[in-house]
């Protein structure tokens, strides 16, 4: 009897993880070693890298660490030079480099605004269209746009955030038509309420923690090696015909429900 096929493996595959030097980024970067692929890691600062850099060559892929400001043109165009030079192809793009300000709506600045968005939303984009470029000659290609369960609902004091996360939803959709003729999926993976290195004073408020726990139907935040399985799904072969889609990772928050009983 011959062995199925394993639609997850992604050995001899190359993949680009940006904004990993902490959080979320170094776990959707572990998942994909674990699956066989070798990286390509950035953060703004190379130093920062080292220690994720040598965590993944111990487990016997290779990283290749990237400067790289998704706000600075020429940072992305320096970047995308390099990630070309590391290895001869590009497979899978993990597109989560990203910002947040809290701020009540009345105190946002114009600079706080053009912070978070040209991070999160312009930052993608042309990260996105730079891996494109080295991707379209092998008609072959994964990106996957981190968003967040912000792109369908809205919370008060986010605001810049929400619009950019909406935004990432929209230009996933908008990009999965302009390259699928080209063999590249385009989707968006949207975690719910994970405590990370942005947002961890949150986690401190035990009123908060328990506000948000009665909105998930899962009853708690998610943990980040929750996000293993949809990241490694989106990246591989199992997800050929899945493309333009937001994969929403979050615990049932989305479904606006509590625990409240109605009398």
């Amino acid at each position: 009897m011959s062995t199925p096929h394993n639609f997850f493996d992604l050995t001899g595959q190359v993949a680009v993880v940006t904004g990993a030097s902490r959080g979320l980024g170094q776990y959707f970067g572990r998942a994909l070693a674990r699956a066989g692929a070798d990286l390509i890691v950035t953060s703004r600062t190379l130093e920062s890298l080292a220690p994720f850099v040598a965590e993944i060559e111990a487990l016997g892929r290779k990283a290749v660490p990237i400067a790289l400001d998704v706000r600075d043109e020429a940072s992305i165009n320096a970047f995308a030079e390099q990630a070309g030079a590391a290895f001869d192809k590009i497979d899978i793009l993990v597109n989560n480099a990203g910002c947040n300000i809290r701020k009540p709506a009345t105190e946002i600045s114009w600079e706080d605004w053009s912070y978070v968005v040209d991070t999160n939303l312009r930052g993608s984009f042309f990260v996105a269209q730079a891996i494109a470029r080295q991707m379209i000659p092998n008609s072959y290609g994964r990106i996957i746009n981190i968003g967040s369960v912000t792109a369908v609902a809205g919370y008060a004091g986010l605001t810049p955030y929400c619009a950019s996360r909406g935004g990432v939803k929209q230009m996933t959709m908008s990009l999965a038509d302009d390259w699928g003729k080209d063999g590249i999926t385009v989707n968006c993976l949207a975690p719910g309420w994970f405590c990370t290195e942005q947002n961890k004073v949150l986690y401190e408020n035990e009123e908060w923690v328990d506000y948000i726990c009665d909105r998930i139907p899962a009853g708690r935040p998610g943990n980040p090696d929750d996000l293993d399985g949809a990241v490694v799904f989106l990246a591989s072969e199992a997800s050929r015909y899945v493309t333009g889609q937001t994969l929403l990772v979050d615990g049932g928050i989305s479904t606006g429900a509590t625990k409240a009983t109605v009398e």
